[in-house]
């Protein structure tokens, strides 16, 4: 699995920023069936968490009703440049980390 993180494109310390987050998934309800009729066993993002060098700046939990290769936006105001690391556990015990570095400006 894979995530992408979108940041403004000239993020400023102590500024409101809002950041996107776009993470292949396909999100599976164990709703729908497979072409022989045998049912997709659910597999979905549980849990995830946004964080700057560490400390957590968002964490949420995501159920079925969310579609597949979720997209997630939030906002926030970073205190200072760093490393921004999203995490993800979905129902298979699978894991999911992507990190990008953010320089932000005074």
């Amino acid at each position: 699995m894979t995530a992408r993180i979108l940041l403004p494109p000239n993020p400023k310390v102590g500024v409101k920023m809002d950041i996107r987050i776009l993470i292949q998934h396909p999100m599976e309800t164990g709703f729908r069936h497979d072409i022989s009729g045998a049912a997709i066993t659910k597999n979905v993002i549980h849990h995830f968490s946004f964080d700057l060098d560490g400390i957590t700046l968002f964490s949420g939990e995501l159920g079925t009703g969310t579609s597949a290769n979720p997209f997630l936006q939030f906002s926030v105001i970073l205190p200072h440049s760093g490393w921004l690391e999203l995490n993800w556990v979905d129902d298979e015990g699978n894991t999911g980390t992507e990190r990008v570095l953010c320089n932000l400006s005074t």
